[in-house]
């Protein structure tokens, strides 16, 4: 009776927590690497650093230096942002296919111990 119960939970209700915790993983990486913010300030300054802007009575030396500093700091922040975002894909798509796969060998895991002595009987040695 109580192998019954586990097949039945394994492959109806035990697939669906599984399915539904490999995807709470793949959030969770999203959430890890902030995809949204990255998108949203991937032109804004890296860290607000020299994002200040000359007043009206300031040279125009001084002007040309901030808007130089302004630029600066939003390359470094675009490149920066890049690079995490392109790091992030690549982890959600690596996360993807080996949720893909385990959840392709999910039905064949009970079968894994029947296969296991079957294999020990004909002599296979790993």
């Amino acid at each position: 009776m109580a192998i019954t119960e586990m097949i039945l939970w394994w492959y109806s209700s035990g697939w669906k927590v599984f399915v539904g915790k490999l995807k709470t993983g793949l959030e969770s990486i999203t959430d890890f690497f902030s995809m949204g913010s990255l998108i949203r300030t991937l032109f804004k300054p890296y860290r607000q650093i020299s994002a200040e802007v000359a007043g009206d009575g300031a040279s125009l030396d001084l002007k040309f230096q901030m808007f130089l500093d302004r630029l600066i700091s939003r390359i470094v922040g675009f490149f920066s942002r890049l690079i995490l975002l392109l790091t992030g894909i690549m982890m959600i798509i690596v996360g993807g296919i080996i949720s893909l796969i385990l959840i392709i060998l999910w039905p064949f895991i009970p079968l894994l111990p029947i296969a296991g002595i079957i294999l020990t009987t004909m002599g296979v040695v790993l």
